[in-house]
């Protein structure tokens, strides 16, 4: 059996584990327990996937199969893995050990919860596996509609009209998407053969100049409305707020990421030519969401419209990088997905255990959370400061990384989108530093907030997790940073990307 499937089935074995237990207390200990499996297997990858590497073994996919799935449309469950799947792959980990953990007092339909929740996981490891883009399409969609039901029945305020909105963008982003993909279907075969899904064959064939022009935006856009491309974006910051703890986790630390990861994957890698002629419409849109993201996270009251909005602008610094289409942008923008991922996954952990105590989430009510709530207080610090690039943290690495790449451009247009985007780091410092500052420094504004107790183990194991991941990352880069370089220097050497 191909090494990859434990990837899908320990999850699936997790879920049923939890449909036959009886006692509902057993529930969040079988889903630790597999997702703990599941993390330490990600490791045993990322180990396996250094020592292939180390004994010479060069080949663009490792630990591949092939399985026909339907014959008729030459669909295949094919699954391999390189460095950048490697790394979403444990960053999808981490982060779902992490919710699992910090969703340890749901009550409510606990079972249905964390089902849904592993659900939702498994179609995002599917994903990062698959090589067929029917098969990675279907995973997608498995990722994505157990969101409805997460935010529609464990949700919190106006959560119907969030699951309504977020579920109907997302499914007409999937609807241009296959468009897209169809797209690249009949036209996989240019010089004769049978038409293909397959990710590696249609690489290797190439797609027709006119074909690439013409559907590179549908699969752009189809997966940009994902990663909160501007003006796609409007499902992202309600969806965020209305969705409980560990949703938010996972769909800003993670869902989020397939976007970015299918429009270089399948947009950007499948479609070189039609990806320079359009990278400068999509500059612009990427540089508004950046430019827009941040300065809508100023004008919020909302913890989590702030965090929501923060990930707008942090997503759009992807999308960005990508379309810089050079080595070390195109790092850069992995980096980014992977840091921005850690970082959003643990402010949105945060702000649910203080909603958890305080009952509220506007920043105007709170006030000294610090003086009572020490841990958490320092862990939002942490956050923080990571996400406005404090050197040190992740956040740092992957931004400079982003500029640099960047500014390797020479021609004005390209200069002049990297130096509004470079902006958006003065402005997160402002919603940053004036959230720490209010929310956290100062005299405690409510006397209740003086019986609030700080974090309990469980809600340490979720946020420490997270918090240890982005300073290991921000210490010591080079490893995520050579991992990512060295599957995208052997891509930028076999495609004119």
């Amino acid at each position: 059996m191909n090494l990859l499937l434990f990837l899908i089935i320990i999850p699936f074995v997790t879920m049923a584990g939890i449909v036959l237990v009886k006692e509902l207390k057993h529930v969040r200990l079988i889903s630790a327990i597999g997702m703990s499996a599941q993390l330490v297997f990600s490791f045993v990858l990322l180990y396996l996937f250094y020592q292939q590497r180390s004994a010479g073994n060069a080949d663009q996919m490792l630990f591949m199969s092939t399985t026909v799935w339907y014959e008729a449309f030459n669909i295949q469950l094919k699954f391999g893995v390189d460095g950048i799947s490697v790394a979403m792959i444990l960053l999808t980990s981490i982060i779902t050990f992490a919710g699992v953990f910090v969703s340890w007092q749901v009550e409510y339909l606990r079972k249905e919860f964390f089902i849904s929740l592993i659900l939702l996981a498994s179609g995002v490891f599917g994903f990062f596996i698959s090589l067929d883009l029917f098969t990675m399409f279907l995973f997608y969609e498995l990722a994505v509609i157990p969101m409805y039901l997460l935010i529609g029945i464990w949700g919190t305020g106006p959560k119907e009209y969030s699951a309504m909105k977020l579920t109907l963008m997302l499914m007409g982003g999937s609807a241009v998407l296959m468009v897209g993909l169809l797209g690249i279907y009949f036209n996989s075969a240019p010089e004769g053969g049978k038409l293909t899904f397959d990710l590696m064959e249609i690489a290797k064939n190439g797609i027709p100049v006119s074909a690439q022009l013409f559907f590179f935006p549908f699969v752009f856009i189809g997966f940009g409305v994902l990663g909160a491309l501007f003006p796609f974006h409007t499902w992202s910051p309600d969806g965020h707020a209305s969705a409980p703890t560990a949703v938010s986790m996972l769909h800003a630390g993670v869902l989020m990421k397939l976007g970015g990861y299918g429009c270089f994957r399948v947009a950007m890698y499948l479609m070189p030519d039609g990806s320079h002629a359009w990278a400068w419409v999509f500059i612009i849109l990427t540089s508004v969401s950046v430019v827009y993201g941040a300065f809508g996270a100023i004008l919020q009251k909302d913890l989590k419209y702030i965090n929501a909005y923060s990930s707008v602008s942090h997503c759009g610094l992807v999308l960005f990088a990508l379309l810089m289409m050079n080595e070390t942008a195109t790092t850069g923008a992995f980096l980014q997905m992977i840091s921005h991922g850690l970082m959003t996954a643990l402010f949105f952990a945060l702000i649910g255990m203080i909603y958890g105590r305080t009952h509220t989430r506007m920043i105007n009510e709170m006030g000294g959370l610090m003086k009572v709530m020490p841990f958490l207080s320092v862990m939002y610090v942490m956050a923080g400061l990571a996400s406005l690039g404090l050197p040190g943290l992740s956040g740092f690495v992957a931004e400079m990384t982003v500029f640099v790449g960047a500014f390797q451009h020479a021609d004005v247009f390209h200069r002049v989108a990297t130096f509004l985007v470079t902006s958006s780091i003065v402005i997160t410092a402002v919603y940053i530093l004036r959230v720490i500052g209010t929310l956290l420094l100062g005299p405690v504004k409510n006397d209740h907030f003086l019986e609030l107790k700080d974090a309990k183990w469980f809600e340490k194991v979720g946020g420490v997790t997270l918090l240890v991941s982005i300073v290991v990352i921000g210490v010591a880069p080079l490893w995520l940073s050579n991992l990512l370089k060295e599957t995208l220097s052997s891509l930028f050497l076999t495609f004119s990307y």
